[in-house]
């Protein structure tokens, strides 16, 4: 996704500038962009006269975060202990298996990213797969193949929002 250097502008500027306001600034940034590219993370450094190095140390410190490009849709596989006991791993196998990706990587068309987590607090539904922010709870292979399925069907549509 290509970003504008004038609405990174903007951001920056709607927070006056300040400093201390970096995390904010990068969570909108990352909103308009779908991740951080390395330009942007230049302009965030030059717009508020902090080192690049410094941007880049806040960027890669949080999870939120992502400086690879990421999909349309986000999956996230909890691998929690007792999403793990009740096949989180299989889920997860069978989803990589099905996306042709990784955990952590998004797939070629840029519809998916496949992530994982480590508990999601909602252990009695699990195992978990939170798709676009929505909760699957008592996941297996069948709905994890329906969840895939509805990404398929939907593909071309405006994203979701994310409540």
């Amino acid at each position: 996704m290509e970003f504008s250097p004038a609405k990174i502008d903007e951001i920056i500027q709607s927070y006056n500038g300040d400093k201390g306001m970096l995390i904010s600034i990068l969570q909108d940034v990352q909103a308009e962009c779908n991740y951080l590219p390395r330009e942007v993370l230049t302009r965030i450094s030059v717009g508020l006269d902090i080192p690049l190095g410094q941007v880049f140390s806040v960027a890669t410190f949080f999870k939120a975060f992502s400086l690879k490009p990421r999909g349309r849709h986000t999956m996230c596989v909890c691998l929690g202990t007792a999403c793990h006991v009740r096949g989180a791993t299989r889920i997860l196998n069978k989803l990589e298996r099905d996306l042709k990706i990784r955990a952590g990587d998004t797939t070629d068309d840029h519809e998916v990213t496949l992530e994982t987590v480590n508990c999601v607090g909602s252990c009695a539904l699990g195992p978990i797969v939170i798709l676009d922010g929505q909760y699957h709870g008592q996941m297996n292979m069948e709905k994890s193949g329906r969840l895939l399925k509805e990404i398929a069907e939907h593909q071309g549509d405006s994203p979701p929002e994310t409540p």
